[in-house]
């Protein structure tokens, strides 16, 4: 099987190349950049594309002798950039790479989304039926990303299936480094009380997910949350790094009362100077927002089964930190 992932040079995508890769399947990764996959940069099987999404005669040559696209490229963190950049990138490119993958003959298509479009669950657990109530661009425009892809396959009968990933970390992921920094040298800062929940995924079982997703036919046309099997509050995931590390619990809290303008005024100073932001209000969901969710319907179509449970995954990513000096 030939195999395009984009957004292949990042955290999730790096490790969705690695794991095609291992299944023997070759794979083109098409990216900005590759800083995550230098360990497979000579495996014979693996093309590097470095490339714009919005490129659509580059897309259109990644797409030659493709069986399935893996699509996870999108304006994410960023705040410096402008924001008809997310439209432009999360909505128009990604229903322009589905039509693209249909007229190439790629046999499926799988788009990833985020849990994000749900906002803030007000009934937990939620599940891909739930009310959507995105807040901030990023999310309406991966609402609006999902739409115009599933848009594409109505249209026209493609295979597509929509991936909602939970909170996903492990090696590499630079928001799961920072906050183990953070704990390791006292200075995290819990925000609220710490009974929010928050649903995670190690990165491991998250590209299991996206496999099943290509694999089954029973996920064309649908969307699907890949988590684990249940949420847990800030709290315990923050206590439970302490624990990993051997490091003390943090003990300092924040009203969330007072953080919420803080952030807005730190997101406006430093979009103002063209620098990202210390802090901002996508940063304050993490402690603000609650993300849980049934996953039973992964597990039911899918045969999906989370296989890292929470303490192992964390205490594999301690370990990859700690062999590559990230700590400190």
């Amino acid at each position: 099987m030939n195999v395009l992932v984009t957004g292949g040079g990042g955290f999730i995508g790096s490790h969705l190349v690695e794991d095609q890769l291992k299944k023997g399947r070759t794979v083109k990764a098409l990216d900005l950049g590759f800083p995550f996959l230098n360990g497979t940069a000579e495996d014979a099987k693996l093309q590097k594309i470095v490339g714009d999404i919005r490129n659509q005669d580059l897309v259109g040559q990644s797409l030659a002798g493709i069986d399935l696209v893996f699509h996870l490229a999108s304006a994410h963190l960023s705040l410096t950039i402008p924001e008809q950049e997310y439209w432009d990138i999360n909505v128009q490119a990604a229903e322009q790479l589905a039509r693209l993958s249909q007229i190439a003959g790629v046999k499926r298509f799988v788009h990833c989304s985020t849990v994000g479009v749900y906002g803030n669950m007000t009934q937990c657990p939620g599940d891909e039926e739930s009310r959507y109530n995105p807040d901030l661009v990023y999310e309406k425009s991966k609402l609006a990303g999902e739409q115009a892809v599933l848009r594409a396959s109505r249209e026209s009968g493609y295979s597509v299936t929509i991936v909602r990933p939970v909170w996903v970390y492990g090696p590499r992921c630079p928001r799961t480094a920072k906050l183990f920094r953070a704990i390791r040298k006292g200075t995290f800062v819990m925000v609220g009380n710490g009974r929010t929940l928050r649903h995670c995924v190690y990165i491991s079982d998250m590209v299991d997910g996206f496999d099943l997703c290509a694999a089954s036919d029973a996920a064309i046309g649908r969307s699907f949350i890949i988590g684990d099997n249940s949420a847990v509050t800030v709290q315990e995931l923050v206590d439970e790094i302490a624990a990993v590390m051997k490091a003390s619990p943090p003990k300092f809290k924040i009203p969330a009362g007072i953080m919420a303008p803080a952030c807005a005024i730190f997101e406006a100073g430093f979009k103002a100077i063209g620098k990202e932001p210390p802090l901002s209000q996508r940063s304050l969901k993490f402690f603000t927002n609650n993300t849980s969710f049934d996953i039973s319907k992964a597990k039911t179509l899918l045969d999906f089964v989370p296989k890292v449970p929470l303490r192992d995954g964390l205490e594999r990513t301690y370990e990859y930190l700690r062999q590559h000096g990230q700590l400190s």
